[in-house]
């Protein structure tokens, strides 16, 4: 054990010098040196372990180490929800108010989106307060519905408990400013109070900036910014599981929660809840934010795009192919498909087809994206066809369609790559409009209401046995915002696969929803070719 005088706040011999800069009236630690202390004079406060040794995990040490570096003055750390954040922070909180980085008339404000969070971090300090290393006729607690502060007397070095309102920052003179779960800090108003945090910092040498909690799902967050910059001065640590990673996947687990090894219940509790997204979608995205630590919205709710008996129904019908059709089409990237879907309003036909590049090839792009055989049987059956490059080219789709099916009346196509489409239009489809939709809740709730409509009327009739047609429309999952806006998931939101193969399906939802707009749709003149 380290020596400390909980008086003079002396640790260990030594110029002064290092954490907290030359002008502390006390020895300064070095970073390793603090994380023995929290080891040494700390004891877990509730609990099976109550009274134990606070254990500083090898995650959290080194956490400590780089965040309390001398030359630091701003650091990150992103993990997982019940990775032991909150006695993290109050064990470094403690440091500055109980132990060897105290200093003078410094504050350790903890700032949360609500007074309610912040103080389960001071109860914890407050816990640490009990213990008999610390005499208690030094200390002074108050805490009430709105105030909670604990302060050392003969310093006046004092923690306190603030929210996230920029109007309660002033005045500060903080050694330290933790601020936890940022990424619930919204809107302006959190960014101006991680301004007028960081403007406060001045008054105390060596004072830092901390700020711990999940990532948040907008990359302009000031959080965000803090956790991905390079900048000199500046420290993060991030654990998230990648993307793409699937639900069950115990190494996306542990990449999340460096706890994991170390704490049975939280794994217990991890796999309880990715079983329960499976059966239950709607909590997929708050597993994703919160124990994957992906930066997802957590406030979407998630479902399937249509219902599993619906689609049969519809799947047992027949329909000819006659009166004009839309095209619906999804431009792929390089691991991406590229997809036509083709509907007849008039009987209510769909058909698809869909280029896919030629490396991988087919079987190893249906192992990579996890769908066994897939790829191969629609290529059999006429649905998939390899490019010649990487890419798959948009001449060529269009004119596979057009040889399949003749000329649309009109093309609704996605914004992106819209000049490549124009380009192929003008060449291949003169006079075609084109009609372009975007993907987010604006044009993309329209367009899957009308989808879902359509298929619950079983108003879209599936030509044959489609392989991807079925596979996506019945992977595919929709998320709703709090207005009740739904729009076809993407990426890894709302908990779909990164690589799932929903293309054919976005294809289709473009194609049905413009074919349900009838007399809404304008018709084009001949020689039109138009971006509306």
């Amino acid at each position: 054990n380290h020596p400390w005088d909980p008086v003079t706040n002396n640790l260990f011999e030594a110029p002064t010098t290092g954490v907290l800069g030359s002008h502390s009236t006390h020895t300064a630690p070095a970073p390793g040196a603090v994380v023995d202390w929290i080891a040494d004079h700390l004891r877990i406060s509730q609990g099976e372990k109550a009274g134990q040794p606070f254990p500083v995990l090898p995650w959290q040490a080194a956490f400590l180490r780089d965040a309390l570096a001398p030359d630091i003055q701003q650091a990150g750390l992103a993990v997982g929800r019940g990775n032991g954040k909150t006695t993290l922070i109050a064990a470094l909180a403690s440091a500055f108010i109980i132990g060897p980085l105290r200093q003078p008339r410094a504050e350790v404000p903890v700032v949360a989106a609500s007074y309610a969070q912040a103080r389960i971090a001071f109860e914890h300090v407050r816990s640490f307060c009990d213990f008999d290393f610390v005499p208690r006729e030094n200390w002074r607690v108050t805490d009430s519905i709105n105030w909670s502060l604990i302060e050392h007397r003969p310093s006046r070095a004092r923690l306190r408990v603030m929210s996230s309102n920029p109007k309660r920052a002033h005045g500060l003179a903080p050694a330290l400013v933790i601020a936890d779960e940022p990424a619930q800090w919204q809107g302006a108003e959190g960014e101006r109070m991680y301004s007028a945090l960081i403007t406060s910092m001045g008054k105390i040498p060596g004072a830092r900036f901390i700020a711990l909690g999940t990532r948040p799902a907008s990359g302009s967050h000031w959080f965000s910014r803090l956790l991905f910059t390079d900048a000199p001065g500046i420290v993060s640590h991030v654990y998230a599981a990648p993307d793409e990673a699937e639900l069950t996947d115990e190494s996306a687990w542990l990449a999340a929660n460096p706890s994991l090894p170390d704490m049975p219940t939280l794994r217990k509790a991890i796999a309880t809840e990715a079983a329960q997204c499976l059966k239950n979608p709607v909590m997929i995205p708050a597993f994703r934010a919160l124990r994957l630590n992906q930066g997802v919205d957590d406030a979407e709710t998630v479902a399937r795009l249509v219902d599993l008996d619906e689609w049969k129904r519809c799947s047992t019908l027949e329909a000819k192919a006659e009166g004009p059709m839309i095209w619906g089409i999804d431009l792929g990237a390089t691991k991406s498909l590229s997809a036509i879907a083709c509907y007849w309003p008039l009987t209510h036909r769909l058909d698809s087809i869909a280029e896919v590049g030629n490396d991988p090839d087919l079987a190893k792009r249906g192992m990579v994206d996890g769908v066994g055989s897939l790829y191969q049987q629609a290529a059999e059956n006429g649905e998939l066809a390899v490019a010649h490059a990487r890419v798959p080219s948009l001449d060529s789709l269009v004119a596979r369609a057009l040889a399949k099916w003749g000329p649309p009346m009109a093309v609704v196509a996605d914004r992106w790559r819209l000049p490549e489409l124009q380009d192929v239009g003008e060449r291949l489809l003169p006079a075609v409009e084109v009609i372009a939709r975007g993907q987010g809740y604006k044009d993309g709730a329209d367009d899957v209401r009308r989808f879902r409509a359509a298929v619950a009327l079983a108003h879209v009739v599936p030509a044959g046995r489609l392989h991807l047609l079925d596979s996506g429309v019945l992977e595919a999952v929709v998320v709703t915002d709090l207005a009740g806006n739904s729009k076809l998931a993407k990426g890894t939101q709302g908990g779909r696969r990164k690589h799932l193969r929903d293309d054919v399906a976005a294809a289709a939802i473009l194609a049905v929803a413009q074919g349900t707009r009838g007399a809404e749709a304008p018709t084009p003149a001949p020689g039109m070719f138009e971006i509306v």
